[in-house]
Formats: C-alpha cells, sequence, structure tokens
C-alpha cells in the first residue's frame, strides 16, 4: 500500500547535466580570453586550440567559457533584481490593501503593456555605449531587472493576499505578532515555491536579453568576450560558411536555454 502518497520526484539527467555544465564552467581557470595571435587567424580546431581560433587568432574555447560565464552572471543578477523587487511590491501590494496595492499593480500593468524587449533596448540605448565590461554587464542585469519583475510581482501579490487571511496568520496577529514578523515568519515563505518556478522562467528570458543587446553592440563590447558578441561574427556570411567552429557560442546557447526549460519542467512538478 502507498497509503495516498506520491512518490518524490527524482532530479532527472538533464537537470543534473545543466548543474555540472555549471560547476565545470565555474571550476575552470578564469581567463580574458583577449589574448591575439594574427598569424592563425581561423585557426581550425587542432591539440593547441580544441574549438580552434577567430579572426583575430583567439582561442574559442577560452572566449567560449569566458563569454558563458559572462552571459549566465548577467541572467543571474537580473533575475535575483527581479525577484527582489517582486517579492517587496507583491507582499506591499498583497497585505495593504487599498492605495499601495492600486499603486503596485498600476505600475506593473503600465510595464507589461509595454514590449519588454524594446523597452529593454530603448532604456540601454540612452546609456553610453563605452562602459567597462564589469559596469557594461552590471547596467545589462539592471536593465533587464527592473522592466522584468511585473509577472512574478503579480504571483506574489495573489499568494500573499491569500495567506494573510489564513488561521495561522490571524492567531499569530491575535497574540501580538507585529507585519514585519507575520510576513518574514509566516507569509513570505509561502512564496518561496512560485519564486522558484520564476527564476527557472526569467533566467533564459534575461539571458537572452544579455545575447541580444551584445549581438547589437549594446552590451558588453570587445575585447571581453560575451556569447552575444562571439556570435556577432556569424552575421559575415563567409565565416558561417567556411568556419565551422565559430557557430560554438549558438550551440552553448542553445544547450543552455535548453536546460532552463529542463529545469522549468523539473521545478513544476
Amino acid at each position: 500500500m502507498t497509503l495516498g502518497l506520491r512518490p518524490e520526484a527524482p532530479v532527472n539527467k538533464p537537470v543534473r547535466l545543466l548543474l555540472a555544465i555549471l560547476l565545470i564552467l565555474l571550476a575552470i581557470p578564469w581567463s580574458d580570453g583577449a589574448r591575439q595571435d594574427r598569424a592563425i587567424p581561423f585557426h581550425p580546431p587542432d591539440g593547441a586550440h580544441w574549438l580552434g581560433t577567430d579572426g583575430f587568432g583567439r582561442d574559442v574555447l577560452t572566449r567560449l567559457v569566458a563569454g558563458t560565464r559572462a552571459s549566465l552572471a548577467a541572467g543571474l543578477l537580473a533575475t535575483a533584481l527581479a525577484l527582489a523587487v517582486a517579492t517587496v511590491l507583491g507582499a506591499l501590494a498583497g497585505y495593504y490593501p487599498g492605495w499601495r496595492d492600486e499603486f503596485a499593480m498600476r505600475l506593473a500593468e503600465l510595464f507589461q503593456s509595454l514590449p519588454w524587449l524594446y523597452l529593454v533596448l530603448g532604456i540601454r540605448s540612452v546609456l553610453p555605449l563605452s562602459l567597462p565590461p564589469s559596469l557594461a554587464l552590471l547596467g545589462i542585469a539592471l536593465v533587464s531587472g527592473l522592466t522584468g519583475w511585473t509577472r512574478p510581482a503579480r504571483l506574489v501579490r495573489g499568494v500573499v493576499l491569500s495567506a494573510r487571511t489564513r488561521d495561522y496568520v490571524l492567531a499569530a496577529r491575535a497574540f501580538g505578532a507585529g507585519d514585519l514578523y507575520l510576513l518574514r515568519r509566516h507569509i513570505l515563505p509561502e512564496t518561496f515555491p512560485v519564486l522558484a518556478v520564476q527564476a527557472s522562467v526569467l533566467l533564459p528570458q534575461f539571458i537572452l536579453a544579455e545575447v541580444t543587446l551584445s549581438f547589437l553592440g549594446l552590451g558588453i563590447g570587445e575585447p571581453a568576450p560575451s556569447l552575444g558578441g562571439m556570435l556577432s561574427a556569424l552575421r559575415d556570411l563567409s565565416v558561417l560558411s567556411t568556419y565551422p567552429w565559430m557557430l560554438s557560442p549558438a550551440v552553448v546557447l542553445l544547450l543552455t536555454l535548453t536546460g532552463c526549460n529542463w529545469l522549468t519542467r523539473h521545478s513544476n512538478r
């Protein structure tokens, strides 16, 4: 007999593979991949350069590792910022019905009515283009996070709005518990599953935002590598058709987004 209990779903292999890839990327010694060797432009893969070199003789594998780290860092920072804003505004809107709720939800509707990617492009375009790589990465994370909080904020508001009227919350308030204690101890933990699912949804979205901005020249600029910057070399059809190893950033991006999709599916179980 199982007594009606559903067995715990094991972590599937794609999620384990994604986590293993992330750990490998973090464990590889850091290199910016900016060293050039003009004597070997577009050198095919060999024992010295496992994924060949680019048009400036830079090792593609080294740049691919550094670029993937940069794109993941931008996505993770933007996701953390968006969820932090969503938690604060959603909790205030759900716990204090009235003008706070109206203001937060009208603000969310305003942001949702605008095309998200065009909004990110518009805000980034008014910032200085010649930013150091670290500031450019931080700017992308800030712009993406501060414009992508609306959906999780509405979900957090719904959870808080429901949790604030539950018996254990009312009992704690009757014993003298303050609003901050109730939110921290009883209500906000109810939002953690929703935030976890939203994190797995927002992460690939923000990674794509960084890739798009860098591809268009509005993100992390040369010589610092990023997946979008490396993909910009493929705008030249001759490079795309003659040097197939230059497609490696597209393969890594596809695998990363596929892994995030698998992670989303697993978190919904």
